[in-house]
């Protein structure tokens, strides 16, 4: 009796859950999957003053940071709060990219400069960016809808001379066009396939909030300039201007179409080392997800995690494949992400707030996408871009980043679940009869029938 008793308690408390169920789980799953992933793949991180040991227990506390802004997000944090500080996004976005444009307190990692130090933490920019963006973009789709942009519309009608800001198209080109040609010509700088990435999530984003085809179209043409302008600047100049990072995107290209030039070069060479180099990571990676196969090598097996450099990263699906199998770990984790985007496509429709809306689609977009566009390039069938597995990947910001989006899924995904339920009680019965009426109508039946 008390077990069974102890099991309803726990499905009682299960049930009581508020917010979306299915996104819990898949919380869960991802965080349960990066834990053991963490812990063995990071061995080419360990040292003499660093344990293998170390590094999970560094990695406990982030999760643990992770779920407790979860949980901030989902107790505290209602969507008029969330709509409140998105407002904010564009402004932190622009005040970290320009941090590294001009080069303040940046730090250079892997040929790249993605990261700021403030007070001594290493702040990813590109990762903050994507989740600030997407909420800051839904704040101003729900302003422009809603006519809300304060300032413009007091300027406006204070100001005879700025009459034209109260014009809609005006207003789109300010709080929208303009905050997403920002954004990505600063990324542009320093990671073009980053830039290309955060680019398409905002716009699918926008479109997704029911900005007209037109701008798309128009922020899509700006973004095609933008890059061959920059590509033409780089040829131009002789590849002078802007040749560390498109000298990286020629190299990645050709060596993802043509791996077997390395074959042509003499070994021993400093290019023959480099090319070698760069083909080991992405191979290796091929490598890890056919000696995976379908079941996997078990726990702690894999030998690939000793010569891909990044696999507890880049290559984290790989490894994962390697160890796990498709059956265990390749299989599950597609179906995860996927049904993230289902869920989020459901919420959605229980939305009734523009800005609810925005904010669910265009984060379960990014997250899923990101993790697709992982998985294919350790498949082999893209180019590298440095982009990790969400949740999974290491990487204490990127965590912390995804954690803050899920949070304001599961926040609204509670909004969006109370109005279900309201709307289920609203549709009961008027009068509910009790059993014992019910059964004493059926006898009275009996009766009259048998007449």
């Amino acid at each position: 009796m008390e077990s069974k008793s102890g099991q309803k308690g726990i499905w009682n408390w299960i049930d009581r859950i508020q917010g979306d169920k299915v996104i819990w789980m898949i919380v869960i799953l991802l965080i349960l999957y990066s834990t053991v992933a963490i812990f063995s793949s990071t061995s080419q991180l360990a040292s003499e003053s660093v344990s293998r040991l170390d590094i999970f227990m560094e990695q406990m506390g982030v999760i643990g940071a992770g779920l407790l802004i979860i949980l901030f997000f989902y107790n505290f944090m209602k969507v008029g709060a969330i709509r409140f500080f998105s407002q904010f996004g564009f402004l932190a976005s622009a005040v970290m990219l320009l941090m590294l444009v001009f080069n303040i307190s940046t730090l250079e990692v892997n040929d790249s400069v993605r990261i700021i130090v403030i007070a001594g933490v290493q702040i990813n920019v590109y990762e903050f960016v994507k989740i600030f963006m997407i909420v800051y973009l839904a704040w101003a789709i729900h302003a422009y809808k809603t006519d809300s942009f304060f300032i413009v519309n007091f300027l406006s009608a204070r100001f005879p001379a700025l009459s034209f800001l109260s014009k809609a198209y005006v207003k789109r080109i300010i709080y929208i066009h303009i905050p997403i040609i920002f954004v990505v010509l600063c990324i542009l700088k320093g990671g073009f396939s980053s830039a290309m990435f955060i680019g398409v999530i905002m716009i699918a984003t926008i479109l997704i909030g029911g900005i007209p085809v037109k701008d798309i179209m128009v922020l899509a043409s700006v973004g095609i300039l933008a890059v061959g302008g920059s590509y033409s600047l780089y040829k131009i100049s002789g590849g002078k201007i802007m040749s560390d990072r498109w000298e990286t995107v020629e190299r990645r290209i050709e060596r993802f179409f043509h791996p077997e030039d390395v074959a042509e070069l003499k070994p021993g060479t400093a290019e023959w080392r480099e090319h070698l180099d760069e083909i080991r990571q992405p191979e290796g990676a091929k490598i890890a997800i056919k000696e995976g196969g379908l079941i996997g090598k078990g726990p702690g097996r894999s030998t690939q995690k000793y010569t891909v450099a990044l696999i507890f990263s880049d290559y984290m699906y790989s490894f994962i494949i390697e160890e796990y199998g498709l059956l265990f770990g390749g299989i599950p984790l597609i179906i995860l992400y996927v049904s993230l985007l289902a869920r989020g496509s459901i919420i959605v429709r229980y939305c009734d707030n523009e800005f609810a809306r925005t904010v669910i689609a265009g984060l379960t977009l990014v997250i899923s996408a990101q993790a697709m566009m992982h998985m294919w390039i350790n498949a082999g069938l893209w180019p590298l871009t440095g982009q990790t597995l969400p949740m999974i990947s290491d990487g204490k910001i990127s965590f912390i980043a995804f954690s803050i989006a899920f949070g304001i899924l599961l926040s609204i995904s509670k909004m969006a679940k109370q109005k279900v339920d309201q709307a289920a009680m609203e549709s009961e019965p008027l009068v509910v009869k009790s059993d014992d009426e019910v059964r004493e109508g059926l006898d009275d039946l009996d009766k009259f029938e048998s007449k």
